[in-house]
């Protein structure tokens, strides 16, 4: 399947003229829990020619669109932002793209940009936005999925890593790493808690085709008292940083250079 990924990715930079820098596996497979029947969601980043910037109209206005999203399918979906897109997200510390950064699947890298930007992601790093980011999406997918004596047993891992990126947060104040097992091990300690985790990780794995079951008790009364104590936790944080927004800029014309004076 990687070949094939690639090969769409040399056909992209051909169709629409312009590099690509980066590109990931992100969703479920990125995370350590797939499906037998997941799709490969994959993500890029690209840089289009000098030209492209030199117009009265900004990106991402009008025809000049900064993102391309190719046709989806069962199989593959397949999408990617604009360079300037991706660093104003990054300045915002969009959750999205730093975990692109640390997909351990990745599809293509080239020129020095993705090192650069990390090496600029103490910079940008706000962790009460992204705790924030974290604490508001375990809240919709527990809203939605796990409420009633009958849930919706997959999502619980849609509710669980959100909740164990905002311990790790807590924890050490820096980004939360990509890996559901990595955030297991280190976030939950040794118990029943751990087993039901465990036990529902084997069951997806192994292709389980999960149903609406009986809620898990433990589960339950975990997440729900973490998204209570963690949304009075994030109210106590208040944190000022520097505008990145000149480094960035930086960024983004050495990569140009880079970019279209090597090519």
């Amino acid at each position: 399947m990687k070949d094939i990924i690639q090969q769409k990715l040399m056909e992209i930079e051909e169709r629409y003229g312009v590099k690509i820098l980066y590109a990931v596996e992100s969703g479920s497979r990125a995370w350590g829990f797939p499906s037998k029947d997941s799709d490969y969601d994959v993500r890029f980043i690209y840089v289009e020619q000098p030209r492209w910037y030199l117009s009265i109209d900004p990106q991402g206005i009008g025809p000049k669109r900064d993102v391309i999203e190719e046709p989806t399918n069962d199989l593959l979906d397949i999408s990617g932002w604009e360079i300037t897109k991706a660093l104003r997200l990054f300045r915002k510390n969009n959750p999205p793209l730093l975990e692109w950064l640390r997909s351990e699947i990745v599809y293509y890298q080239k020129y020095a940009f993705v090192d650069n930007m990390r090496s600029l992601e103490s910079d940008v790093f706000y962790p009460n936005s992204m705790l924030y980011h974290y604490l508001n999406m375990a809240k919709k997918n527990y809203r939605e999925y796990l409420q009633g004596p009958e849930v919706k047993i997959k999502k619980y891992f849609y509710v669980l890593r959100p909740v164990m990126a905002c311990r790790w947060i807590e924890k050490y104040n820096e980004t939360p790493p990509i890996s559901f097992h990595e955030l297991l091990e280190d976030i939950i300690p040794e118990g029943p808690l751990k087993d039901e985790i465990n036990q529902l990780l084997k069951r997806k794995l192994a292709g389980d085709e999960f149903d609406l079951e009986p809620r898990i008790g433990v589960i339950n009364e975990f997440v729900e008292d973490e998204m209570e104590r963690l949304k009075e936790y994030a109210k106590t944080l208040s944190v000022k940083a520097e505008d990145p927004t000149q480094l960035l800029d930086s960024l983004f014309r050495a990569t140009l250079d880079e970019v279209w004076k090597t090519s």
